[in-house]
């Protein structure tokens, strides 16, 4: 029944989508340019068909731990030009899973609209650099493009821990090493101890999602690492307060001492709908560590990060909100996408149309 999906998929590249959607009980659904559509003249799954969808492309006893566990994540290579993120689980009416579309080839920094300036995150020989944003956002393709530019100026091993495997990258001038959680190791946390003796400059952990992962990405850090972890934050203030408040509280004000020292950036990235045309673009703000930001942080005032970031354009750094500002006086970006978008929405709340004014005054804006 393998093929019986692959049918789907290519609806899916075919209409220039990124994600699959199959939930019993409802027809398929595509995700394009940001929004959810059903795939017209296709029948609601029931639950053989959907059953016949879903075993058809997985591991049988890896299909066997889903039906008990309820969750399962694994990586499905239909061909030599497309790879998808599958994510299978149980809901109420049935089974269900989101298939995300992987490109093959890696876009480069330039291609995805990334700013030059994230460059001199590779020239960094250790520390920390965090990757956020929210789920979606294209926090693991730009870390691919870096991890790429990386691979093709520098000679170092990198090992990348991820969850599933998503981009492939063949060995250039690097020598690369990924590893699947948890089919290579047993977790985020695993992967990166294990790491520390595996003669590695950069590791890359494919989610910071709990406190032990976090305090070896720090630890690693401060060892001559080149950690890059990603987040599930919109930008640099709330990256730094993440970081610190996964610990418990006698032990924060020890991580911030750490997380100044060691973290050496921050990218973060949204993605917006455009106005000009069909698609979407990233959009990020960009925080280097300079000694104004250590201090920052060590004191626990994380607030006035942005007044750095602000002030900090000569220094390569762009705020959230200005990067957005820019694609709205461009056009690119509709009032409404940058007003849904911004931190400080009331920067943008007088470029809204009349009929929008709702949108303000229910967001308390």
């Amino acid at each position: 029944m393998a093929n019986s999906l692959d049918r789907l998929f290519q609806i899916l590249i075919d209409q220039g989508g990124s994600d699959l959607h199959l939930t019993e009980g409802y027809p398929p659904k595509l995700r394009v340019h940001g929004g959810v559509r059903a795939i017209e003249n296709e029948p609601v799954l029931d639950t053989e068909t959907i059953n016949d969808y879903l075993s058809g492309i997985c591991d049988p006893d890896s299909y066997e731990i889903f039906l008990k566990d309820g969750d399962l994540d694994f990586a499905y290579e239909m061909n030599e030009q497309s790879r998808f993120r599958c994510n299978y689980l149980k809901q109420q009416f049935g089974l269900g899973a989101v298939f995300r579309l992987i490109p093959t080839k890696i876009a480069t920094l330039e291609e995805l609209g990334i700013p030059p300036v994230v460059k001199r995150f590779a020239e960094i020989r250790s520390g920390l650099v965090l990757v956020t944003g929210p789920t979606g956002s294209g926090k693991s393709t730009t870390l691919a493009a870096i991890i790429d530019y990386i691979n093709e100026n520098y000679n170092k091993h990198i090992i990348t821990v991820e969850e599933p495997i998503e981009f492939v990258h063949n060995n250039k001038q690097c020598v690369i090493t990924q590893r699947e959680v948890p089919t290579n190791c047993a977790s985020f946390a695993d992967g990166l101890r294990a790491s520390l003796r595996e003669d590695a400059e950069i590791v890359l952990v494919g989610e910071m999602r709990d406190l032990e992962t976090i305090a070896l990405a720090l630890t690693s850090a401060e060892t001559g690492m080149l950690v890059f972890g990603t987040l599930h934050t919109n930008n640099a203030v709330k990256t730094i307060d993440r970081v610190i408040d996964v610990f418990p509280s006698d032990q924060q004000s020890q991580v911030r001492t750490m997380l100044s020292v060691s973290i050496k950036g921050v990218l973060a990235q949204l993605l917006m709908k455009r106005s000009d045309k069909e698609g979407r673009i990233a959009v990020n703000e960009i925080m280097f560590s300079t000694p104004a930001v250590s201090a920052i942080i060590r004191e626990g005032k994380t607030q006035k990060l942005n007044d750095v970031i602000t002030q900090g354009a000569e220094q390569g750094m762009q705020f959230m909100d200005e990067s957005i500002w820019a694609l709205l006086q461009k056009g690119i970006v509709s009032p409404q996408e940058a007003y849904l978008k911004a931190i400080d929405k009331s920067r943008f709340k007088n470029f809204l149309p009349a009929e929008d004014a709702g949108l303000a005054n229910s967001s308390g804006a």
